[in-house]
C-alpha cells in the first residue's frame, strides 16, 4: 500500500542518488495521451525539494516534459528503496555544457509516495556499467555538471 511521504526527498533516496549509480524510470505523456517511460541514469538531488537530470534534447520523454511540465520518476533500489516522485519540470540549461545534444532539467517536487510493500522488500535495483571509457568519461562529466548546478543554481 502506498504511503504519502510529502514534497521532500527522503534521506535514503538522497544518499542513493548521490552515489550516481541508480536508475530512475521517467514517465511522461504526449499531447495525444500516449504514455512514455525511459530509464534515466544522470539524476542528482538539489537539496531535498528538487532533482536535476540530463536528457537528450530529441528524446520523446524530453519533448513530452517540455509540453506537459510534469513528470513522474520511479526509484526502486537496494535498501528497500521504492519511491514515486511527482514533479514540475523546468529547463535549466539547453544545451548542457558537457554535450550539445543533452539538456539539463530541474524537477521541483510536488509529492512523493513510498511504494514499499509490506510483503516484500527490494534487495537490489537495476545494475548497469559503462559501455566504453568514453561513455564513462561523458557520464562522469554530466554528473559533475549536475553536482555543480545543485550547489550554485
Amino acid at each position: 500500500m502506498a504511503k504519502h511521504v510529502g514534497p521532500k526527498l527522503p534521506e535514503d533516496l538522497i544518499v542513493l542518488l548521490k552515489k550516481q549509480k541508480s536508475v530512475g524510470i521517467l514517465a511522461t505523456f504526449s499531447e495525444k495521451g500516449i504514455p512514455n517511460t525511459t530509464p534515466i541514469q544522470c539524476i542528482y538531488p538539489k537539496g531535498d525539494e528538487s532533482l536535476l537530470m540530463t536528457i537528450h534534447k530529441e528524446h520523446t520523454g524530453y519533448i513530452n516534459m517540455v509540453w506537459q511540465k510534469k513528470v513522474m520518476l520511479c526509484f526502486v533500489d537496494e535498501g528497500n528503496i521504492a519511491y514515486s516522485v511527482l514533479g514540475r519540470v523546468g529547463v535549466v540549461r539547453a544545451p548542457s555544457q558537457v554535450h550539445p545534444l543533452m539538456n539539463v532539467v530541474r524537477i521541483d517536487i510536488i509529492d512523493i509516495k513510498s511504494d514499499r510493500s509490506i510483503l516484500t522488500k527490494v534487495d537490489q535495483g537495476i545494475l548497469w556499467s559503462y559501455t566504453s571509457p568514453e561513455a564513462e568519461e561523458l557520464v562522469r562529466s554530466i554528473f559533475k555538471e549536475l553536482e555543480d548546478l545543485a550547489k550554485n543554481l
